[in-house]
């Protein structure tokens, strides 16, 4: 009898650990929703922004699929969507007024003298710009122009497909705040960059695969200007399975959403590379 008066009490004891655990957890929960809920009121809306969204390139970086992932989305949050397979509307001045923000996933590939212009014009007015990997910062290889604007271009990744990890460093800024380190199995971009931007996470590099960048941190989420242009990069995205980690997914759309008040917003406080 002792021993089932024993037995109960732990039982009972181990119910209420485990309810107590329950509802921490429900707690952590609902607080980081809060958190995140909080963050996202804080950033600027979709809701009838004009946004271009050019897509092609090299098609390892399924530049098609991104349309199916992101497009969808864009619209759920009331933005007006224009998908072209193409570059041709940077070189249209007219249809570039109207437009608030570029999405472009571009890898490689060549950009008239036209378009380019187009481009960089645009986003000096206050036209935003967003894009994630090779998409926007491997694009346009001989345009440094071009590369002066987005503040990065890829060089190596060392390894190819890895392990690695993400290191959140702004915990201030409604892009990255309430997140934290997360992992990836991707390509770690090395990558060389602008200093004159705000850096919101990075990755570090060990020596597995090229021992004298062992400890080396690079950037992997930022945010600049060109001109009166909000610019935003990560280099998360190799593949749109990478955006099944919700970190990496989190960071893209609340990048776009900031990219896209160039017009509407002033600039930010700058610079903060952080690496």
């Amino acid at each position: 009898m002792k021993s089932v008066k024993l037995n109960r009490r732990r039982f009972l004891a181990s119910s209420a650990v485990a309810a107590m655990g329950t509802s921490m957890g429900l707690q952590a929960r609902d607080h980081k929703k809060n958190v995140l809920m909080s963050v996202n009121a804080e950033l600027p809306s979709l809701k009838g922004r004009k946004i271009l969204y050019t897509y092609g390139g090299w098609k390892g970086h399924e530049p098609e699929q991104s349309v199916a992932l992101f497009k969808p989305w864009l619209e759920s949050e009331g933005a007006v969507v224009d998908v072209y397979d193409s570059l041709d509307p940077y070189a249209d001045k007219e249809y570039m007024k109207d437009v608030d923000l570029v999405i472009q996933i571009f890898t490689m590939a060549k950009i008239s003298k036209e378009q380019e212009k187009g481009l960089l014009d645009a986003v000096s007015r206050g036209v935003g710009l967003a894009g994630w990997h090779g998409g926007l910062c491997d694009s346009f290889r001989q345009n440094v122009a071009y590369q002066f604007m987005t503040g990065g271009q890829w060089v190596a990744h060392p390894g190819g497909i890895i392990d690695y990890s993400v290191q959140v460093t702004d915990q201030r800024d409604p892009v990255t705040s309430g997140l934290g380190e997360f992992n990836m199995h991707s390509e770690q971009y090395y990558m060389h960059v602008d200093p004159n931007m705000k850096v919101l996470a990075t990755t570090t590099f060990n020596a597995d695969h090229a021992d004298w960048i062992e400890g080396c941190t690079m950037p992997v989420v930022w945010k600049k200007m060109h001109g009166k242009g909000r610019v935003f990069y990560t280099s998360l995205g190799h593949v749109m399975k990478d955006f099944e980690v919700p970190e990496a997914f989190e960071i893209m759309k609340r990048g776009i959403k900031w990219a896209s008040a160039s017009k509407f917003e002033p600039a930010e406080p700058w610079k903060s590379p952080v690496y």
